[in-house]
């Protein structure tokens, strides 16, 4: 296997459904799978939903540092997100539209709330999702080794 690094991942079959995947991240032990309807056990969320998650995620907690860095009185942020695939503009292929709707437990004027919508649309994740991403892929060795759950 290859060494740890900072903020990796691994994801492994769990070999309890067709499609269920065991996730480790740093101390977290994590499921993910497809939904039934899909032909998974919907043991855990679905790729899709991990993606929504960590874009939610992060869009809550970069609201939530601005706001403490300027003493706005923000008491809770609740981010809906969902995904949908939509025809391209030239018709020839399909996009992902991602929606995200933010809900903000404080009382902003409407200046604040554009500032807060513009912070959202530079969180990190937002970024990296917005902007090409390399993925570089390539075969280990050898098969990591096979842990219990």
């Amino acid at each position: 296997m290859s060494e740890i690094r900072q903020g990796m991942v691994s994801v492994a079959e769990s070999r309890s459904g067709p499609y269920s995947q065991i996730v480790h991240a740093g101390r977290h032990v994590l499921f993910a799978d497809e939904p039934e309807g899909s032909g998974g056990h919907d043991v855990g969320p679905s790729p899709y939903e991990y993606l929504l998650v960590g874009l939610g995620a992060c869009t809550a907690m970069t609201l939530r540092s601005h706001v403490e860095r300027h003493n706005w009185g923000l008491g809770r942020t609740t981010i809906e997100l969902w995904h949908e695939k939509s025809p391209s503009a030239d018709g020839k292929s399909m996009i992902v539209v991602i929606h995200r709707v933010i809900h903000l437990d404080g009382d902003f004027n409407e200046e604040q709330r554009l500032s807060l919508l513009a912070i959202a649309e530079r969180c990190p994740v937002s970024q990296t999702l917005r902007h090409s991403s390399t993925i570089k892929s390539c075969l280990a060795d050898a098969a990591p080794p096979i842990t219990a759950a």
